[in-house]
């Protein structure tokens, strides 16, 4: 009887042997490198589940690593999907910073710097330059932050994910290529996708780098093989391949991309085997950093593996129950600790300054909450004293919560910057400014700076002191001079208006400040200075060069509280972000008056004076349209119990200034200066062409008892409020290495400067008057 039964099973396992239907047949799937092009790996993978394909084990490269970790960590195709179509995934892969990370008040305030510049100095000067193309500053807190459960989960063996993985990544010194099996998933994928020349490399536990895979295995279907040995190999291959002949055809027209061709491995389409599956998507015309069209590489994916589908389904007969697949990741998933974090330690500098990197990260509780270690991480990756911070983040079974490790390594300790403005108007301008840094216990950052131009001309000195305590703070004492020369200051539309505008002003400043930074976009600031203001003018519009210029000299001390929240994504034409800030300042200082030749009092008078301003302005912008159109909103008050002056003339130059436009520094407008007054307006911003953007913006503001000159040129204040004025600014943009280049057309309601033609390329900024 038992000699009837193997005879019976016996010629059925073999009927099943020959059908394919062995219920130990097991799927291998090997996903290529090739950059963006990688992300129809996501399309790939909607379709093998949809249609019941196993998957029971995963061999990745590059791109391919990064979704086969991900999905081998328990997220489905549908949430990969998600994640590689959400606005954040774009700042992980291109490197731009986070909207919501554009600013740190900790760094020095933003300059018209365009191009800065790595010093280091030691024994002799040393300019360093980028060790890779993108800022890896985004991608390498994504990845740790999103594989760290899977790894925790299976214990850092990837034998125990979810599905069975393995990364390739290439030792390039040895020649070898290293297949990871263990240790964080986070890791092996950012080791795997190395590119040289685009992602740097990072440092592993034994002091090696590695790089991508793909260097000398981008299509690993022999790792596959020799690790999992499973029955049928799918290989998707989304990377290049060999030409069977020379191509002579198109010789001229891929010798640009030869490099690819030397550097990386090229896939051989037939390894997957006599009973393997290659799906090869159709990717001619897309290039390997085409990230912003990731939907269209996803369909592309599903198009092509559907087309597969009848290949897959005769040669693997084995279906993954669908129910039970989900269930099997719900269980994975469920397993994940608690996103409690109980540690942070850093390792990479000396012992005083790996303590000071610590303190950046703040917690409330017992515990760090994923937001406080989120905050401390891009609030120490935005200081350019550190050539690198990466985090690892793992689970520490015996302290029950994770643990992030930063590897922080020490970069530059000065910095050079270089700016330049160049205009339509006689504004043109140079900056150069030079940063020196040095962190013990606190980080201390010497500061000077200059800007040269025959409008605008000023010098900066500081030192400012980082105190990463439970509140964040740091003092800064500092040295200021500008000056702003009004005179012949027109453009080629108002050359022959009678200039009105025959002022210069001079600042000095000698301050100390204090700021509060209580999270990472906001801070309180304390400020008190000794300040001395020269304000030079003239009582009348023609003038000749023989005339001497009213002076009015103010001398004294000020002091200053302020809230400031910045969020926005640009210095300047921002598209996105918001900014507030609200202020309060007191001043008490002594007024010097020395008539000029347009002067009719001929007396030299002083005078005593000290006032309250308060001051609130707030800008948001809300982009709509996939980004392409935004919308934006201002707002500004000023209320001012600042006195008359001497005369009207100097009334104006020592009042508040409402600046709506880049440009309205650079213009001396009488209806735009006044001890109070209120101001809305709306900006529009459209993207066309990829690089251009037409923007529009209107405002109008209102003046409360503004002055006005009497017939002795004394300021005499209005007893109403003004009528609304209206501004008004339309131009093209472009973005350029170098700052923006933009040409407006632009209306100011104010008599002398009506509508002017306005273009400038570079940062048109300015620092702050003395007492604003």
């Amino acid at each position: 009887m038992r000699h009837n039964r193997s005879f019976f099973w016996f010629p059925l396992a073999l009927v099943l042997l020959c059908t394919g239907m062995a219920p130990a047949q097991k799927v291998g799937l090997v996903l290529s490198g090739g950059g963006a092009k990688g992300l129809a790996h996501v399309g790939v993978l909607k379709v093998l589940e949809k249609n019941q394909i196993p998957i029971d084990y995963i061999v990745g490269t590059s791109m391919g690593a990064v979704v086969g970790a991900l999905y081998s960590a328990g997220y489905s195709p549908e949430d990969i999907e998600e994640l590689v179509l959400s606005p954040r995934f774009q700042y992980w892969v291109s490197g731009r910073q986070l909207e919501d990370h554009a600013f740190n008040y900790f760094s020095l305030d933003p300059s018209p710097a365009a191009l800065r510049l790595p010093l280091v100095l030691k024994s002799k000067v040393k300019v360093q330059t980028s060790r890779g193309l993108i800022n890896d500053v985004n991608l390498n807190y994504a990845l740790a932050s999103t594989l760290s459960a899977g790894s925790a989960i299976a214990r850092y063996n990837f034998d125990n994910l979810f599905v069975p993985f393995r990364a390739l990544t290439a030792e390039i010194f040895t020649r070898q290529q290293i297949v990871q099996r263990s240790g964080s998933l986070a890791d092996a994928v950012r080791n795997s996708m190395a590119v040289p020349l685009a992602f740097r490399p990072i440092r592993q536990a034994d002091g090696r780098y590695l790089f991508d895979g793909g260097l000398f295995n981008n299509f690993p279907t022999d790792v596959m093989r020799k690790e999992f040995k499973p029955d049928v190999i799918i290989g998707v291959n989304v990377g290049d391949v060999s030409f069977k002949k020379y191509p002579h055809e198109k010789d001229d027209e891929i010798l640009g991309s030869s490099l690819i061709f030397l550097s990386f491995d090229v896939a051989d389409t037939t390894a997957v085997g006599p009973g393997g599956v290659l799906i090869q998507p159709d990717l001619e015309g897309y290039a390997t950093t085409d990230f912003a069209r990731v939907k269209e590489l996803i369909d592309i994916g599903v198009k092509t593996t559907e087309e597969k589908l009848p290949q897959l389904q005769q040669r693997i007969a084995r279906k993954a129950d669908s129910v039970q697949l989900e269930k099997r990741r719900h269980n994975f998933r469920e397993k994940a600790p608690t996103p409690k974090f109980v540690r942070v330690q850093v390792q990479g500098l000396k012992e005083s300054q790996n303590d000071y990197v610590s303190k950046f990260f703040l917690k409330q509780g017992k515990n760090y909450t994923i937001d406080e270690i989120e905050e401390g991480y891009y609030r120490l990756a935005a200081n350019d004293f550190f050539r690198s911070i990466y985090p690892r983040i793992n689970y520490d079974s015996a302290a029950g919560g994770y643990v992030l490790s930063v590897d922080a390594r020490q970069s530059n300790n000065a910095t050079a910057e270089v700016g330049a403005v160049f205009s339509t108007r006689p504004v043109d301008n140079l900056y150069l400014g030079l940063e020196y840094r040095y962190l013990n216990r606190l980080l201390y950052t010497v500061g000077a700076n200059a800007n040269i131009g025959r409008f605008y001309s000023a010098g900066q000195f500081g030192l400012r002191v980082n105190v990463p305590a439970r509140l964040p703070f740091y003092v800064e004492p500092s040295v200021m001079y500008q000056s702003l020369n009004y005179q012949d200051t027109n453009d080629f539309l108002d050359r022959g208006v009678a200039a009105s505008t025959q002022v210069r002003l001079r600042d000095f400043k000698v301050g100390l400040q204090a700021g509060i930074s209580h999270n990472f976009r906001s801070r309180f600031v304390l400020d008190g200075a000794w300040f001395s203001n020269e304000d030079q003018y003239a009582n009348m519009e023609n003038v000749s060069s023989a005339d001497r210029l009213d002076e009015t000299d103010l001398s004294g001390l000020t002091a200053a509280v302020r809230f400031e929240r910045n969020s926005l994504n640009r210095k300047m034409y921002s598209t996105k972000g918001h900014r507030a800030v609200l202020g309060l300042r007191g001043v008490k200082g002594s007024e010097l008056y020395r008539p000029g030749s347009t002067a009719l009092a001929t007396d030299t008078r002083e005078a005593d004076h000290q006032w309250l301003q308060f001051s609130a302005t707030y800008e948001g912008y809300f982009p709509s349209g996939n980004d392409k159109r935004s919308w934006g909103y201002f707002f500004e008050g000023m209320v001012s119990t600042q006195g008359k002056f001497s005369n009207y003339r100097s009334s104006l130059t020592t009042a508040p200034t409402f600046l709506p436009l880049p440009d309205s520094r650079t213009l001396f407008l009488d209806n735009y200066r006044a001890p109070r007054y209120a101001a809305a307006g709306l900006r529009y911003s459209n993207t066309f062409w990829t690089r251009f953007e037409w923007r529009t913006e209107v405002f109008t503001h209102v003046l409360h008892q503004p002055w006005k000159e009497g017939e002795l040129q004394q300021a005499v204040r209005s007893s109403t409020f003004s009528r609304p004025y209206l501004t008004a600014s339309s131009g093209i943009i472009m973005q350029l290495p170098i700052g923006p280049a933009a040409l407006h057309v632009i209306h100011y309601d104010n008599r002398v400067h009506r509508w002017s033609v306005f273009g400038h390329v570079g940062f048109l900024l300015f620092r702050g008057r003395t007492l604003q």
